[in-house]
């Protein structure tokens, strides 16, 4: 099993809805992997809670794991639900918004 303060182990089943918990008006982030090359986060995002429009240096793709959340991308909205994902290209603007309690998983991908 993976232990909860570290990232994940080799060869290990883990169920990734599990590694993260909500925590009522919070967003929660677990860091699973962080090298040179890129970065996989999980987070619980409590309803109505979210992340406010920001810029990042990398690619990042968005799974949603579990509920619905908006997600901003340079002023277009879009709706993703549960097992749909979107990629918000580098240096463009976009925020995160839970729109029912939801978890998703964040993978960076540095150049």
């Amino acid at each position: 099993m993976a232990d909860h303060q570290k990232g994940l182990e080799a060869g290990q089943v883990v169920s990734l809805r599990g590694l993260v918990d909500y925590q009522p008006g919070a967003v929660v982030s677990r860091m699973l992997v962080f090298k040179r090359t890129g970065s996989i986060t999980l987070f619980a995002f409590d309803e109505g809670q979210g992340l406010s429009e920001h810029t990042a240096p990398y690619d990042a793709i968005v799974t949603v794991l579990e509920g619905a959340a908006r997600v901003t991308i340079r002023d277009q909205e879009f709706a993703l639900g549960e097992g749909e994902l979107i990629v918000m290209p580098a240096n463009v603007p976009h925020a995160v918004y839970a729109t029912t309690r939801f978890k998703m998983e964040l993978v960076m991908i540095h150049e």
